[in-house]
């Protein structure tokens, strides 16, 4: 049913203004983003479609939605080609909506302790390496009162490893004359547990860094819909 044709308040615009945006469903969200659906596809359907849970096809590529509002965030403008209905303009709009919340995070980092907001540093690295499909290594460099500077991602490897070289670390932490770090890494399979492995790379990177006066503050594993800080875990 179009947006129009339903009972003006059902319809999510004025919904949202009578009773506001905590009254609307996901989908209704969406729907005001998006806006228009497409012959044979209404916009509340379209909406959630792409909140519907993701597939594979025969030949194992994705199909489906993305999972959620969490898992559409963490989509890119490719990955958006798939749903039917999307296009360019859908597609930059809601690659626009995630890049938006990445930097008012960000914003919050530079102003203010990361000690201070151990939750949005970990919705901030959420956001920039949850859902890829490839295990990449991230730090967050820091000043001397521990706000943000830069995030750089540093290192892809494979969805089992990828290699990280001390020295390059260092070199970035130069660059950018931080007093402290936080190192982030993503795990595709889905768990948050660090490994041997990881809790190897963290001591020898906080050695590495010790020999410049930086100092690692915390080691953070993300995965779509969760984040672990080894600080917090007491493995830093």
């Amino acid at each position: 049913m179009p947006l129009k044709d339903l009972p003006a308040d059902a319809q999510p615009r004025e919904k949202l203004l009578a009773r506001g945006p905590a009254a609307l469903s996901d989908a209704e969200l969406l729907a005001l983003l998006l806006r228009t659906g497409i012959v044979g596809k209404g916009v509340l359907q379209l909406a959630q479609e792409l909140l519907d849970p993701p597939g594979r096809d025969a030949a194992g590529r994705p199909t489906g939605g993305f999972g959620g509002i969490a898992g559409l965030l963490h989509a890119g403008a490719d990955d958006l080609r798939r749903i039917k209905g999307l296009g360019p303009a859908k597609r930059a709009e809601l690659v626009a909506v995630l890049e938006l919340a990445r930097r008012a995070l960000a914003q919050q980092l530079q102003e203010r302790q990361v000690f201070d907001s151990a939750d949005t540093v970990k919705h901030y690295l959420q956001l920039h390496l949850a859902n890829k499909g490839h295990e990449v290594f991230a730090v967050l460099f820091l000043d001397s009162q521990h706000r943000l500077l830069a995030l750089e991602e540093l290192f892809r490897g494979t969805l089992a490893q990828t290699s990280v070289y001390p020295r390059e670390v260092v070199l970035r932490a130069l660059h950018h004359q931080a007093a402290a770090v936080v190192l982030a890494h993503n795990h595709p399979s889905g768990s948050v547990q660090p490994s041997r492995a990881d809790e190897q790379l963290t001591q020898t990177l906080k050695a590495a860094l010790a020999l410049v006066d930086v100092r690692v503050l915390d080691h953070v594993i993300v995965a779509p819909g969760q984040a672990l800080s080894m600080a917090e875990k007491g493995l830093v």
